[in-house]
């Protein structure tokens, strides 16, 4: 059983930055995919990154969420980080992390995820 544990979510102002952690134990990752998705209020979970740490690749939603967003891992941690830099009040939202045992094609469909963190709150002021 793998647990993830989301961790450095906060209030700041737009054009801060924030780095979120997704620490994981119960097992060291190897091959598995980690993808980060928020929620907004009212609004469905959507997928912002993933990665594969078999692959050593990295996937995001959009051109506008790689400029902003960089996803990486610490081995030695057995960690995922998000970070993101120039926040817009419109990333206010739940950040969570998930993981799922092995290489998926489908890494921005939460449903193909098996394990979730409880989320960390980001919120952006104006």
């Amino acid at each position: 059983q793998v647990q993830l544990v989301e961790s450095g979510g906060g209030s700041v102002q737009a054009g801060g930055s924030l780095r979120l952690s997704c620490a994981a134990s119960g097992r060291t990752f190897s091959s598995e995919t980690v993808g980060w998705f928020r929620q907004a209020p009212g609004k469905e979970r959507e997928f912002v990154a993933a990665l594969n740490w078999g692959r050593s690749s990295t996937a995001y939603a959009d051109s506008s969420v790689k400029d902003r967003f960089t996803i990486s891992r610490d081995n030695a941690k057995n960690t995922v980080y998000l970070q993101v830099i120039s926040l817009k009040p419109e990333d206010t939202a739940v950040y969570y992390c998930a993981a799922k045992r092995y290489y998926t094609s489908r890494y921005s469909d939460p449903e193909n995820y098996d394990y979730w963190g409880q989320g960390t709150q980001v919120t952006v002021s104006s």
